[in-house]
């Protein structure tokens, strides 16, 4: 199976599954953009995924995946690029920054970044996304805890 066939589809699932609010709804509408945010443990995603997309599988590692998508009536929104800027605090008041890079899979645009994280961490992220051609970022702030045994 392509990448592109695969990628989405497990972080989906995966944050469907494993995310403690698992029916929540992990977006944020800003007017004409909404973006799309998740973070899971890498050891959680097939071995072939984090192969080709060149992401560090491990229970200490984390990812971060962002989506903006532009609202189009009659359709669930099209994927637009985007300057996103990405970090992390932990209780301990430990900041981290979080290099984002895009991946484009057929019409899909999405963001990821790794970080290392703990046993029992809660990370607050804090994500600044400003789609091409936009003047403005949109923030997003969102907590996710990290079990890693």
């Amino acid at each position: 199976m392509r990448p592109e066939n695969y990628l989405i589809p497990w972080i989906l699932m995966l944050t469907v599954l494993f995310s403690p609010g698992a029916l929540a709804e992990n977006s944020q509408d800003f007017g004409d953009y909404v973006i799309h945010y998740n973070a899971l443990a890498t050891d959680m995603l097939p071995p072939a995924v984090a192969r080709d997309y060149h992401i560090t599988r491990s229970q200490n590692r984390g990812m971060l995946n962002i989506t903006l998508l532009k609202k189009v009536l009659g359709s669930p929104g099209q994927p637009v690029h985007a300057r996103v800027e990405a970090s992390a605090r932990n209780l301990a008041g430990q900041d981290r920054s979080i290099n984002m890079r895009e991946i484009r899979e057929g019409n899909a645009i999405y963001y990821i970044g790794e970080f290392g994280v703990a046993n029992e961490e809660t990370l607050k992220f804090k994500v600044r996304a400003r789609p091409q051609g936009e003047r403005d970022f949109y923030e997003v702030e969102f907590s996710q805890d990290f079990y890693t045994r």
